[in-house]
């Protein structure tokens, strides 16, 4: 059984003037964790702005509290089929622009993507897909990571500044994973799949958390349910957020929740300073 979320997130929570909290996290099923304490969390936490990946739900599906809970902007992107991946931005922050989706029909009706144009940044909220099922499916994750890039560099050349954070479905680097040896065939860390990570930072993306703990260890935000993983740490840094880089001085601070329960992930966040954006 798991355990009731839990986490006062301790000085994260202190908020700065000027500067947003935003968090991410991978829910596996907001209707299940909304069982399990999901809402008390948010309340206690109040972030600026939260992106959740793998929904399995529409706002039709849930409470209206979910749905829309008070004091937030609520923008959902379900997929087409029934309990199956889907994300959703809550944000304090009113946006100028929503864009759900990549603009490519076979990855958008998976409802991976919604993209919250704030005028000076966007935010992506995205759910990539995992490669594991098949030869087939390990190509539409390439594919989607590709689209996702062209995207995301458009911003860039329109001047706006690009945060991006969610579910990668990839771990980096030996250190963002507990068995690196035991995983290097397995989609999630192919040499394929960290090889587009390295290009997507040539690009000009910074991996937050590891520009402020560098070489920190055993910080994981995904472990197997099914062998229990979380219980002895074994587990992979598949969350993210990442920056452009002239964002990169405006981020004051990027950590893992690991102590937040309710799902196989835990979520990530970053401190960042929109004063001027």
């Amino acid at each position: 059984m798991t355990a009731p979320i839990s986490d006062r997130m301790d000085a994260q929570r202190i908020k700065i003037q000027d500067h947003a909290i935003l968090l991410s996290w991978n829910v596996n099923g907001i209707r299940a964790v909304v069982r399990k304490g999901f809402m008390e969390w948010f309340a206690e936490t109040r972030p600026d702005v939260l992106c959740i990946q793998e929904t399995k739900a529409g706002p039709d599906q849930v409470p209206s509290a979910v749905a829309q809970p008070p004091g937030y902007h609520a923008y959902w992107n379900p997929a087409e089929r029934k309990g199956y991946s889907g994300t959703v931005t809550y944000t304090r922050i009113p946006p100028e622009e929503v864009i759900y989706g990549l603009g490519e029909e076979r990855f958008d009706r998976e409802g991976r993507t919604v993209i919250t144009d704030y005028g000076g940044w966007v935010l992506f909220n995205v759910y990539f897909p995992n490669g594991k099922r098949s030869e087939e499916r390990l190509r539409y994750k390439l594919n989607f990571y590709d689209k996702f890039l062209e995207v995301a560099d458009r911003y860039r050349r329109r001047g706006k500044g690009v945060v991006v954070c969610g579910d990668f479905n990839t771990a980096h680097r030996p250190i963002d994973l507990a068995r690196p040896r035991e995983n290097e065939n397995v989609s999630g860390f192919l040499p394929v799949e960290r090889e587009w990570i390295d290009r997507f930072i040539s690009h000009g993306y910074t991996d937050t958390f590891r520009r402020f703990h560098p070489d920190e260890k055993d910080r994981y935000s995904w472990w197997d349910y099914k062998s229990r993983a979380r219980e002895r740490n074994v587990g992979w840094r598949i969350d993210y957020f990442f920056v452009s880089n002239d964002l990169l001085p405006r981020v004051q601070d990027a950590f893992i929740m690991d102590r937040v329960m309710g799902s196989d992930h835990c979520p990530v966040g970053i401190t960042l300073d929109v004063s001027g954006l």
